[in-house]
């Protein structure tokens, strides 16, 4: 037996007995892909229970790399792993002559920048972090391959954390990807994350939408309600399915458990409109394309979901639409000018914006995929016409004007627009939109371009700064120089006159 036991730790929440090294591999892809930075995990148990087979398989799988070298950190106590998404340390605790030795390896310092696997943590008593995740090993029956594993953890977003991707499994498995080795993917500017998963040369994207009312802020919830923002993943599904029963390349569904947030789709690829941080010009042109067969139909409100149910794709409220545009207030305003906008102020902001909105109230109206811009337009090589273009995160879909879309990917928050682009693009939608229809009344898209413009643009540069201060990702800063210079452009068109004067008074 080992000479310290375990230290005092909650009852185990879950239980898992393991088959044998692939079912040990399984496990610590499923631990791979939910890792955070900041994240301790502690693996107990005597000497042959598996420990350094688990750390060995989970740092592999985390550097996607199942070749990797990963050495016993007996005698050094750390080794550190440096990837793209954070750093990973495997420490073995094994030869730790006292518990205080743990402060001369600098563990505090490790979770700043990454996540870190402690073997033998019984060596270090109490000195390692309260919120880990503790993982005691034990070999059952004397079974030579099978092992049980039981998960400990006081802090319960482990225990929800641990669930999920244990759920998760469970999903892939009754579904046409069993033994699927998971990766993650994307999971930065909201509250979903993806992961890809990938058996027998197939691919595709799993989405966790783990999203419930009462887990959120309440300021956050309200916010979410107030601009119609997709409260789960139905609205994927539903969307999803009328796009492609309408001919545009939406990702096809494998398989979905709504109620549990889960959705496994069609891997369209990386490759988005951009390539080497530049537009592509004929990618754009496509996407245009897209927009003008889509704005040349007619689109329904209601939907059918999960074969009983409906979802109703909700309207772009003038109240939403300016609460989206008051994150200019919000977030730049102070960041710029240091003090916080004045009631008066606001009040003026949002009777200005009101009497705009109500300038365009007869322009045309249908579905506004809402973030219809580079990272969302997969561009499909060996697809022709609109097929080129597939499209994704279409989930907070609403029904408005639909310039909107139009503003979004002339005016790219993620890649820089020159102006003649622009004006191709912008020429380019108008001439398909008025072979559709003698009636086209570009007079009126063009006024309804320019206010759509100028409220997303304020809402994104909002949106950035408020990722930057609250939310700790200031590498959303770098976009505001390409944001502030589509706003003044925007701003010089002739029907935004009184907008212009009024974002002057706090810019300059």
């Amino acid at each position: 037996m080992a000479d310290h036991q375990l230290r005092s730790i909650p009852d185990f929440f879950l239980e898992l007995t393991i088959a044998d090294e692939a079912d040990t591999r399984r496990l610590a892809n499923d631990l791979a892909v939910m890792l955070r930075a900041g994240d301790v995990v502690c693996l107990s148990g005597d000497l042959g229970a598996g420990k350094s087979t688990l750390t060995r398989a989970l740092v592999r799988s985390f550097a996607n790399d199942p070749e990797l070298e990963v050495p016993s950190p007996t005698f050094t106590l750390v080794q550190t792993y440096e990837f793209d998404r954070f750093d990973l340390s495997h420490l073995d605790l094994y030869r730790l002559e006292d518990p205080e030795e743990l402060e001369e390896l600098g563990l505090e310092d490790l979770l700043e920048t990454g996540a870190a696997l402690i073997e033998w943590p019984e060596k270090a008593e109490e000195l390692l972090p309260e919120k880990a995740l503790w993982i005691q090993i034990t070999q059952p029956d004397e079974a030579e391959d099978k092992r049980l594993f039981r998960f400990h953890a006081a802090d319960i977003s482990w225990q929800a954390r641990t669930l999920e991707t244990h759920e998760i499994r469970t999903f892939l498995e009754r579904s046409s990807f069993p033994d699927a080795e998971r990766r993650f993917l994307a999971g930065d500017a909201s509250l979903r994350t993806f992961e890809t998963v990938t058996a027998n040369d197939r691919s595709a994207v799993l989405m966790r939408w783990p999203f419930h009312q009462n887990t959120l802020a309440q300021g956050v919830s309200d916010y979410m309600s107030s601009v119609h923002l997709a409260q789960d993943c139905r609205s994927v599904l539903a969307i999803g399915a009328e796009l492609r029963q309408r001919g545009f390349r939406a990702p096809k569904v494998y398989e979905a458990e709504p109620d549990k947030g889960l959705v496994l789709a069609e891997d369209l690829g990386r490759e988005t409109i951009v390539k080497n941080g530049a537009p592509v010009s004929e990618r754009y042109f496509a996407a245009v394309e897209v927009l003008a067969n889509m704005h040349g139909q007619t689109w329904p409100r209601s939907l059918p979901v999960d074969g009983y149910r409906t979802y109703e794709v909700p309207g772009y409220s003038s109240d939403a639409l300016i609460t989206e545009a008051s994150l200019f207030l919000d977030w730049y305003v102070p960041e710029k000018t240091g003090r916080v906008v004045d009631v008066a102020a606001r009040v003026s902001f949002e009777n200005l914006w009101r009497k705009t909105l109500q300038s365009i109230a007869s322009a045309q109206y249908g579905w506004v995929l809402r973030d219809f811009h580079s990272p969302n337009l997969l561009w499909q090589y060996d697809a022709t016409g609109t097929d080129r273009i597939g499209l994704i995160d279409f989930q907070d879909t609403v029904y408005g004007p639909v310039a909107y879309d139009v503003a979004s990917l002339l005016l790219d928050a993620r890649a820089d627009i020159s102006q003649d682009l622009e004006s191709a693009l912008f020429d380019a939608y108008v001439s398909l939109r008025e072979n559709q229809s003698q009636g086209f009344d570009k007079v009126g898209f063009s006024a309804a371009y320019s206010v759509m413009a100028a409220q997303r643009i304020s809402k994104i540069i909002g949106i950035f700064v408020r990722l930057a201060r609250r939310d700790g990702k200031p590498a959303y800063l770098s976009h505001l120089p390409r944001m502030l210079g589509y706003l003044d452009r925007v701003l010089d068109r002739p029907n935004l006159s009184e907008l212009k004067d009024w974002y002057n008074g706090f810019r300059h």
